[in-house]
């Protein structure tokens, strides 16, 4: 039996590394992971349970391959909660496949940092376990190192989808901008219209009017020289 462990700080708030864990996969970094199933979703006692499938592929040696046997896709079960109120994100997962002669159960938990709360601690735990099988100690060993080599393809994963929520955020906010500039212009335009609308009234009454005085001015003038 092989324990690997191992501690990351990000220099982001809980919230934000805990929704960029739930949108981790699939991601450049690690390829492997093709893909991440819901089966069940709950709350309970205001914690967010969720057990998911994942799909990855796990690329061992040939000599392993005769030993274990082969398969092109493998799965694992995912177990998590979310405790907003306590900040704390847990997630169990333990592999199905070769599940007859290799057990690996990894643990990772998001808290926010003690040192300083407006970063984010990640801790994360594998027991790996090999058995019935020659070579046991070196397949562990092998498992050990490729666990470590992805955790710090997840880490970077991590940074990337906080990266594109960062961009997103951005999008969403010139793109209000832009309609609040649009709707600005717009009422403007409407207010000049109106304004415009209303002066060439105005004139049309006053034009109208002094036609009318003018005609009233005609008139008396006129029925002043009939009489005289």
């Amino acid at each position: 039996m092989k324990i690997w462990t191992s501690e990351h700080t990000f220099n982001h708030p809980w919230e934000t590394v805990a929704q960029a864990a739930w949108r981790k996969y699939p991601n450049p970094m690690n390829p492997a992971v093709i893909g991440t199933d819901v089966i069940e979703r709950k709350v309970v006692d205001g914690v967010l349970v969720t057990h998911r499938l994942v799909s990855s592929k796990w690329f061992f040696p040939r000599w392993a391959q005769a030993l274990i046997g082969t398969a092109k896709i493998c799965y694992a079960s995912e177990r998590s909660e979310v405790n907003p109120n306590e900040r704390e994100m847990t997630l169990k997962t333990t592999n199905l496949t070769f599940c007859h002669y290799i057990a690996v159960d990894e643990t990772v938990r998001y808290t926010p940092d003690p040192s300083d709360t407006s970063k984010t601690l990640l801790k994360q735990e594998a027991v790996v376990t090999v058995q019935g099988v020659p070579l046991s100690n070196y397949m562990e060993d092998l498992l050990a190192n490729k666990i470590s080599l992805n955790a710090g393809k997840g880490r970077q994963a991590i940074e990337w989808v906080i990266g594109k929520i960062d961009a997103e955020i951005k999008e969403l906010a010139s793109t209000a901008c832009k309609s609040t500039d649009e709707l600005l212009s717009q009422t403007k335009k409407s207010l000049d219209d109106i304004t415009s609308t209303a002066r060439r009234s105005m004139d049309d009454i006053s034009s109208k009017a002094k036609r009318s005085l003018d005609d009233i001015e005609k008139f008396t003038t006129a029925n002043a020289n009939q009489r005289s």
